[in-house]
């Protein structure tokens, strides 16, 4: 029943969804609840309505395994990335054990010069637990790649639901909106945060605006 709930989603991304990703599916629903949050200090937060709240952030260098897709639609990469992660972290490395899951799980997206839509490359980016920063289990695939990404400071804001590239690009323009014009974000690039995995539907996503170095 669980993998007939997934293979629903896929579906609505236009995505098949392998036999063998049974196995992880049902290890990261028995480990839903243990979930390492990515370690972030908070730099300042804007109230002005629930509507138009946002923080900044600092996140420190870490390791991340990263996935880079550019299929023809933005939820294709993300969902044909996102199960190359969970083998990952299921079973496809070094130590042939769970990793444990760690939140948010990042997509880092580009816009085009014109801004009004996204390039198809997009990063998909798991951040390893503490205990394996140091020593990250080598992955079995050669398409997910281990990174050291340094520091980032980042503008960021909730939304919820699917994320399509029409969703992305309205939360980025209601953003703009909100801060006004400033030149210390960049413009062209910008990570979309997920929160759950893609089989719940109102899941909790935060688009991220990059505070230049």
């Amino acid at each position: 029943r669980l993998f007939a709930h997934w293979e629903a989603v896929a579906s609505t991304h236009r995505v098949s969804l392998p036999r063998d990703m049974a196995g992880p599916i049902v290890q990261m629903t028995r480990h839903n609840q243990a979930r390492e949050p990515v370690p972030y200090v908070t730099l300042s937060q804007h109230e002005k309505s629930e509507e138009a709240a946002y923080e900044e952030r600092r996140y420190p260098a870490g390791k991340w395994a990263c996935v880079t897709k550019g299929e023809p639609m933005y939820e294709q990469s993300i969902s044909m990335s996102f199960m190359k992660l969970m083998r990952y972290i299921c079973k496809e490395n070094s130590v042939g054990c769970y990793l444990g899951m760690t939140v948010p799980v990042l997509n880092e997206i580009h816009l085009t010069k014109e801004g009004t839509e996204l390039e198809r490359e997009v990063v998909t980016a798991y951040y390893l637990p503490g205990e394996f920063q140091q020593n990250p289990p080598v992955p079995m695939d050669p398409e997910v790649h281990i990174t050291e990404r340094a520091p980032l400071r980042v503008i960021t804001r909730v939304f919820y639901g699917m994320t399509t590239e029409e969703t992305i690009l309205r939360e980025i323009g209601l953003f703009w909106e909100l801060l006004g014009s400033t030149d210390t974000v960049l413009r062209e690039t910008y990570i979309v945060a997920a929160y759950e995995n893609p089989s719940i539907p109102h899941r909790r996503n935060e688009i991220w605006f990059i505070c230049r170095a």
